[in-house]
C-alpha cells in the first residue's frame, strides 16, 4: 500500500532546514509511488504548485492587524481551507512539520473529524517552549516554563525582549495546549534526535508518543569529492543562537583563509556591521543562496561550521555538508554530537568557545588532506546511516502502525 500523504508546513518555500526537509520528504515519497498533497500558507515566495488554490492566506507578521494576531492563535481561515481540501481529496495520513504561526492548531480539528491519522515531525521545542528554542531573552539555555508555565516567557520577555510579542507567544502556547489539542490530536511525534526526544519527555511530552528518526540526504546524484576546498563555510539562518558571532570572532585573525557566511536572518545586519567596522575583508556575508549555487559553495569549501549555541536537533547543514564530502565543525550541544564523530568526520567544540573553534579552523587549514579524508568519512556515514532508503523504511514503519 502506498498511502496518499498530506504534507503540511507553514511555508511552501525554503527558509530553513525544516523547510528543506519538508520538500525532501515529499520528493522521497513521490519517488516511491505516493501521492503527496502539500498544504501551507499563501506567500509571495512560495514555489509554484497546482495545490496553491487550497492554501489559506498568510498571517502578516511584518505589520500585523488585530485579525492577523487572532489568526496566529487560531486561524479559522486555515481550518476552513483544510476542511475544503479534505472534502475534495482524502489523504490516508497527514504528516505535519512546523505548521503553527501561519496555520495554527485550528487545522487539527478538521483532520480529527475526517479521521485522518496525524504524524508530526518536530524540528524544535514549540510543544514545551512558547518561543520554540528553550532560550531566555539573553540567549541562555532556559527551561523556566517547565513545559507548561508559559507565563514565565512573558515575565522574561523571551520573544525578542518584547512584552507584547512574549504575551502573544504565551497566549498561543496556552491555547494550543489547553484548547487546540497540540499534543492530544497528534497520533505520533517524530523527533529528529535522541536528545530532543529525551528533552521533550523530561518536559512533559508523553514518551510513548515519540519515535526518533533522523533527517536524511539523497546522495544518489552527488559525486564523491576527494579534493579539499579553499575557504571556511557557514550556511544557515543568521541569528545569535546559531553562534555566528562566535564564528566571526574565531575567524577574525585567520586572514589567509576566507570565511563565507551564507544565509539571512535577524542578526545579518549586525554581523555585516561588525565585519565592516573591524575591516575583516576575508569574511564575506553573501546573503541567502539556494539550489545549485549553494551546492557549489559547499563543494568548494574546506569545511563547514555549525557553531550553534542552542539545542540543535538534526541540522540539515551537517548532513548536506557530509553529502558533498565536507567535514563539519560543530558544538557539543543538543543532537549535534549524534552526527559528528570527533576527529573522524569533523570536530566538536563547546558552544561559544572562540579559542577552541579557532584551533579547529587552524587544524583544518594546516592539513587540507586530512580535512578531505574526514569529508569522505562523513559521506560514508550518510550512505550507511542517513540514506533515503533507510529513512523511507523508518517513516513507513510509523505510518503503517496508524493505518
Amino acid at each position: 500500500m502506498t498511502p496518499t500523504v498530506l504534507n503540511v508546513s507553514q511555508n511552501y518555500f525554503v527558509r530553513g532546514g525544516s523547510d528543506r526537509y519538508f520538500f525532501s520528504l515529499a520528493e522521497l515519497l513521490e519517488k516511491r509511488g505516493h501521492r503527496v498533497i502539500p498544504f501551507a500558507a499563501r506567500h509571495s515566495e512560495n514555489l509554484e504548485t497546482r495545490w496553491a488554490d487550497h492554501f489559506p492566506e498568510a498571517v502578516n507578521f511584518t505589520n500585523p492587524s488585530l485579525r492577523d494576531l487572532s489568526r496566529f492563535v487560531h486561524s479559522r481561515s486555515a481550518a476552513a481551507a483544510m476542511h475544503r481540501l479534505l472534502e475534495a481529496h482524502r489523504p490516508e495520513i497527514a504528516h505535519l512539520h512546523i505548521y503553527y504561526g501561519q496555520l495554527s492548531t485550528a487545522i487539527l480539528g478538521p483532520l480529527r473529524r475526517a479521521r485522518v491519522p496525524v504524524v508530526q515531525t518536530l524540528h524544535e521545542y514549540r510543544l514545551v517552549c512558547p518561543v520554540s528554542t528553550l532560550l531566555s531573552n539573553d540567549g541562555k539555555l532556559c527551561q523556566a516554563c517547565n513545559g507548561k508555565d508559559y507565563w514565565r516567557a512573558v515575565a522574561g520577555r523571551c520573544n525578542r525582549g518584547s512584552f507584547a510579542r512574549s504575551l502573544l507567544s504565551a497566549t498561543e502556547a496556552y491555547f494550543a495546549r489547553l484548547i487546540g489539542g497540540v499534543i492530544d490530536r497528534i497520533d505520533r511525534f517524530i523527533t529528529v534526535s535522541h536528545f530532543q526526544r529525551r528533552k521533550l519527555a523530561e518536559l512533559g511530552v508523553p514518551a510513548e508518543k515519540m519515535t526518533t528518526v533522523h533527517n536524511f540526504v539523497d546522495v544518489s546524484d552527488i559525486a564523491l569529492n576527494s579534493r579539499s576546498g579553499g575557504y571556511f563555510l557557514y550556511f544557515g539562518r543568521l541569528e545569535r543562537l546559531k553562534g555566528i558571532f562566535t564564528l566571526i570572532e574565531a575567524a577574525a585573525p585567520l586572514v589567509d583563509i576566507p570565511l563565507l557566511i551564507v544565509g539571512d536572518g535577524e542578526a545579518r545586519v549586525e554581523a555585516e556591521q561588525l565585519v565592516s567596522a573591524r575591516g575583516l575583508s576575508h569574511i564575506r556575508i553573501l546573503g541567502p543562496k539556494r539550489g545549485q549555487e549553494l551546492q557549489d559553495l559547499i563543494k568548494g569549501s574546506l569545511c563547514c561550521i555549525l557553531p550553534a549555541q542552542w539545542y540543535e536537533n538534526c541540522p540539515m547543514a551537517i548532513l548536506e555538508a557530509y553529502a558533498f564530502c565536507r567535514p563539519v565543525l560543530g558544538t557539543t550541544i543538543g543532537g549535534i554530537p549524534e552526527l559528528i564523530d570527533d576527529g573522524v568526520d569533523g570536530w566538536l567544540f563547546p558552544p561559544g568557545a572562540v579559542e577552541a573553534l579557532r584551533e579547529k579552523l587552524v587544524y583544518m587549514a594546516d592539513d587540507p588532506e586530512r580535512a578531505a579524508g574526514m569529508g569522505l568519512a562523513g559521506r560514508r556515514k550518510i550512505e550507511e546511516r542517513f540514506s533515503q532508503d533507510r529513512h523511507y523504511e523508518q517513516i513507513m514503519a510509523i505510518y503503517s502502525k496508524l493505518l
